[in-house]
């Protein structure tokens, strides 16, 4: 694989991430946070498994640790409440100001990564996070 290509896959997740927000906010009108989480959640279920199965080597499953079983149910943990929380903060507020504040998750990232995984926070990392924070400031205002 090229240098690139974690980019495109990120620039393809960028841009599902915001049709997702978009198809969420119109599926919201009349709809309980909680239960179109859980939908959108079972929909996610069955089409990564489905994924899973038919594209993926059946033996890298039973070749999981304890260690990362564990950190993948906790990020599955985190995951779902991000996603339920997004919902209820989708029901609420404007599309756009919901989805800004949802990424200023890099924020978090830059600080957590630095916190738990040891990776360095660079002038370049802290100059681009400080306009990440200006952003989301002047797009929710």
């Amino acid at each position: 694989m090229s240098d690139l290509t974690w980019f495109i896959y990120a620039l393809l997740d960028a841009f599902f991430a915001a049709l997702a927000t978009i198809l969420a906010k119109m599926g919201l009108s009349r709809v309980d946070p909680v239960v179109a989480t859980g939908l959108r959640s079972i929909v996610m279920m069955i089409f990564t498994v489905s994924l899973m199965l038919v594209i993926r080597d059946k033996a890298l499953i039973s070749s999981l640790t304890s260690r990362e079983i564990l950190f993948i149910i906790l990020s599955g943990v985190a995951g779902a409440l991000s996603w339920l929380l997004y919902f209820v903060a989708l029901q609420y507020g404007k599309a756009v100001n919901v989805a800004v504040v949802d990424r200023s998750s890099i924020l978090f990232i830059v600080i957590l990564a630095a916190l738990i995984l040891g990776e360095e926070i660079t002038l370049k990392k802290g100059i681009a996070a400080l306009l990440v924070l200006i952003a989301l400031i002047l797009i929710s205002l």
